[in-house]
Formats: C-alpha cells, sequence, structure tokens
C-alpha cells in the first residue's frame, strides 16, 4: 500500500546512516576549533577544502540511498535540479540587504514536501549553486552547504502533514524557518568567528582556552554583530511562509505526485492469471 501522496518522502535506513555520517563530519568541523590547542595553527580556510572534498561523495550517497529505499527514479533526482536552480537565483535578490534572504522560506516549503533526505542534499546543491552564480567561492561554502542542508532537513523531520494541516501547518512552517534563520546564522558565525582576528577581548577567540569560555565569547559576538541581520532573514521567511506557503506547497505536492515520488512496483496476481490463460489458449494446439 502506497503512503499518502502529501506525505514527505520518508527516510530509510540507508539514508539515515548517510546523513548521521555527514552531519557527524559537520559537527566536527564546525567546533573543532573550540577543542583545538593553542599552538595548533590550524584554521578554517585550511580545512575547507578537505570538508568540501567529504561533502560532495556524502550528498551523492544519501541522494543514491534516498532513491534506492523508495524505489524512485530519475524524476525525483530532476526535481532537486529544479528546485535547487529556483533557489540559487533566490538567494542574490536579497543577500546584501539586512539579511533579506527568500531563498530560505523555499528551502523549508521544500524540506517539508520532500523530507529530511531529498531536504538536505537540496539545501547543500541550492547553497553551492548560489555560490557560483554570485562568486561566492570561498572557504566558507562547504559550511553554508552543510548548514543549509541541515535547515531544509529540518522541515522535512516537523510532524507529518496528516497530522497538522492547513493553516496549523503554515504556522508552525513559519514557526520553524524563523527559528532555523537563526540557527542558520549562528553555526555560520561560529565558522567564522574563529579565525577573525584583531577584535574586543571578551568578543574575541581565544585559543586554546576552555570551550565553555570561548562560547560565552561568542555569544557576545553573536549579538552585537549578527542578531539584526539574522532577524531580517527570520522574518521575511515568515512573511514569505505565511503568504505565499499555501500556494507553493500545493504546487511541489502536486509536482512529487505527477513525478511518481509515491509511485510503488506491485503484482496483481489476477491480472497475471487472467494473462497466461490467455496466452495458453491462443498457443498452436490448444483447444477451447
Amino acid at each position: 500500500m502506497s503512503r499518502p501522496a502529501n506525505r514527505p518522502v520518508r527516510i530509510g535506513p540507508r539514508a539515515a546512516a548517510a546523513l548521521i555520517l555527514v552531519s557527524l563530519i559537520g559537527v566536527a568541523a564546525f567546533g573543532w576549533p573550540l577543542l583545538a590547542d593553542r599552538q595548533s595553527g590550524l584554521a578554517h580556510s585550511q580545512d575547507a577544502p578537505w570538508l568540501f572534498a567529504a561533502l560532495l561523495p556524502l550528498l551523492v550517497a544519501v541522494v543514491v540511498a534516498t532513491i534506492a529505499d523508495n524505489g524512485m527514479d530519475a524524476k525525483a533526482v530532476a526535481m532537486l535540479g529544479v528546485l535547487a536552480a529556483v533557489g540559487a537565483a533566490l538567494r542574490p535578490l536579497g543577500a546584501g540587504t539586512a539579511g533579506l534572504e527568500p531563498m530560505f522560506f523555499l528551502m523549508v516549503l521544500a524540506g517539508r514536501v520532500l523530507g529530511p533526505g531529498f531536504g538536505f542534499v537540496l539545501g547543500s546543491v541550492t547553497m553551492f549553486a548560489s555560490a557560483l552564480l554570485t562568486g561566492g567561492v570561498g572557504p566558507w561554502m562547504p559550511f553554508q552547504m552543510l548548514a543549509m542542508g541541515w535547515f531544509a532537513l529540518g522541515a522535512g523531520l516537523l510532524p507529518g502533514p496528516e497530522r497538522i494541516r492547513g493553516r496549523a501547518e503554515l504556522a508552525m512552517l513559519a514557526a520553524y524557518g524563523f527559528a532555523a534563520a537563526f540557527a542558520y546564522g549562528l553555526v555560520m558565525n561560529l565558522q567564522g568567528w574563529v579565525i577573525i582576528q584583531g577584535m574586543a577581548q571578551g568578543i574575541s577567540f581565544h585559543p586554546g582556552e576552555p570551550p565553555a569560555a570561548n562560547l560565552v565569547r561568542f555569544g557576545a559576538y553573536y549579538l552585537a554583530t549578527s542578531l539584526g541581520w539574522d532577524l531580517g532573514r527570520a522574518s521575511l521567511t515568515v512573511v514569505l511562509t505565511l503568504a505565499l506557503g499555501g500556494t507553493l506547497l500545493r504546487a511541489l505536492r502536486r509536482a512529487t505526485r505527477r513525478a511518481a515520488f509515491d509511485a510503488q512496483v506491485s503484482f496483481a496476481p489476477e491480472a497475471a492469471d487472467a494473462r497466461g490463460t490467455a496466452a495458453r489458449r491462443c498457443a498452436p494446439g490448444h483447444g477451447g
């Protein structure tokens, strides 16, 4: 029996294993400077190429595992490509103005419809495509890909539409988009903060000091430099989700149905028996 057509694409055991692996790598990549020795001499600008090299095959693994677990075909990958292109085109529209980035609301809705596995891949690929489009390629890019992947993945893990529908669903997605927009900014600020030099003593990163003390400084740094920017991103995500979310959710769900995301291979014994009987009757020498 197939699942309801408006239910997010489920995450199977192989896709879950791939997502857990890439997430663990991502957590380590973001957080290791807090545990590094003062004399390590390492920086995110040096480990970014290694993170990017590990991230690409893992993204492919998530896609392959999700398709294998759900029995989908190339149309699912085509939809990922289309949504990634739309998201990449949306990002330059407001990225330089008070944090107003309209692509975030699309990632919330697409993650909701496509599920956590495809949502993670969509967020990562969209950020990669937008970096190529805007010339924003740098050591921060693989970290942006991870953070946006987690952003869309979280939307796919929210309670399913069979439990929450209509306005309640939009309100839930808007609340998630608001909170997750701040979380995205928080982790991306952590990536950049550890390599910024020359800041005031109370907000700068001190290599080799206890993580708790550095996290207190990071909190002060975030409040002083980035809270207002992230508020603009979060507020726009809420406004666009409430204003356009219903229409876009219906369009995305209609597209997934037409792409046969929910198609399940099944065999009808009665029909097979009927075809077999007809073939025997038509065979040479068969009476009747």
